[in-house]
């Protein structure tokens, strides 16, 4: 029994106790939940890239379907034979074909006509046009129909399941010769780029214009405009002579000692691709790793050799150093305990190491 005169000295205490315990069951295991998920590792892995090249190619196959030309919209090009027919005027009614500068010819017409880039409607409008401006028939009624499709064919070639040539005998879309190939393959970055050739012939060079255009032309298009905006404008028709290409992603390679080795293929995000997020996306280090010692092996476009820069990585996460922005076909080397020796002939080890690893998406659409 507790003495009377004692006894208000321990309540306090007792209280001090009891408030002890209640902190150290409530705070402490919230404070060590915590703590065990202080990584900065992703939620959740990133989507291989077999899975993520599938759900694209599904995604351009469905559009592909939905994009689909009328015939009515087919550009006239070179070698295509057409059907002119003017009502109730048999000497102008005939079967035509365009030369390679896209001009076509009739009787009693004082010059060629160009025929090349518009579509047989657009065509009948300016036969018939022309007709009445040289005064050859007062209220002319013109059909023009394709009886042959000549035009040059559209190569696509690059990270595509299939590169192919394909001899388009209707217009023809992006989305539609992307979905011919088979869509893009593992490794295709988020663009695709359409090169088109200088125009064989022009009004103005038959006019002798210098000043003629004559250079190819360059469109670079983003995937994701293409499949996540719904705007017709990016996906473009194609003419004969066309050539789509889907370029490589670039790929980080992270290897060594931290928890998911690899090869990273960088859609979105290859701009601001850090070291500190390459290990994110790498699971960390383990627990051997010796941070202070990394290096990232970059290829000398002099020399072709890569180079060896060392970092620190234990000042890097404590932000005592800036990050270091990492380039495509960087290679990030963390070696362990066992392995500093390594790091004399790290370029060797790194790229045997990268060998048969798999890729992953980063940031894909």
């Amino acid at each position: 029994m507790i003495n009377p005169r004692l006894q208000g000295k321990f309540v306090p205490a007792l209280h001090y106790s009891t408030r002890m315990a209640l902190f150290l069951v409530l705070v402490v295991p919230s404070a060590f939940s915590q703590q065990q998920k202080s990584p900065s590792v992703p939620e959740s892995a990133p989507k291989p890239m077999n899975v993520v090249a599938s759900e694209t190619n599904d995604r351009i196959a469905q559009l592909a379907l939905a994009s689909d030309v009328k015939q009515g919209d087919y550009v006239i090009g070179s070698g295509d034979l057409l059907g002119i027919e003017v009502f109730d005027v048999p000497e102008l009614s005939r079967d035509v074909r365009v030369n390679e500068t896209g001009y076509i010819s009739l009787p009693l017409m004082p010059s060629k006509v160009h025929a090349g880039g518009l579509t047989p409607f657009q065509l009948q409008d300016k036969l018939a046009e022309l007709l009445q401006t040289n005064g050859l028939v007062s209220t002319p009624q013109v059909t023009v129909s394709m009886k042959e499709q000549h035009s040059e064919p559209i190569t696509v070639t690059g990270s595509v399941r299939t590169p192919m040539v394909i001899q388009a005998v209707r217009q023809t879309t992006l989305l539609q010769v992307l979905s011919q190939a088979g869509g893009i393959s593992e490794s295709a970055g988020t663009s695709v780029i359409v090169t088109r050739p200088a125009p064989k012939g022009s009004e103005l060079a038959d006019a002798g214009d210098i000043a003629a255009p004559s250079a190819s032309q360059t469109f670079t298009i983003s995937l994701s405009d293409i499949l996540e905006s719904g705007d017709s404008r990016f996906n473009i028709p194609l003419i004969g002579g066309d050539v789509v290409s889907v370029p490589r992603a670039g790929i980080i390679y992270v290897v060594g000692a931290v928890s998911r080795p690899g090869g990273f293929l960088l859609q979105n995000d290859l701009d601001h691709m850090t070291m500190l997020k390459m290990l994110s996306l790498a699971g960390g280090t383990t627990s051997t790793a010796k941070m202070k010692n990394a290096v990232i092996l970059r290829k000398n476009p002099d020399t072709g050799k890569r180079d060896q820069l060392p970092v620190d990585l234990r000042k890097v996460m404590h932000l005592k150093t800036e990050d270091v922005q990492l380039q495509s076909n960087d290679i990030l080397f963390v070696p362990d305990s066992n392995g500093l020796k390594a790091l004399h002939r790290a370029g060797d080890i790194a790229v045997s190491l990268t060998t048969g690893v798999g890729l992953v998406a980063v940031g894909r659409i």
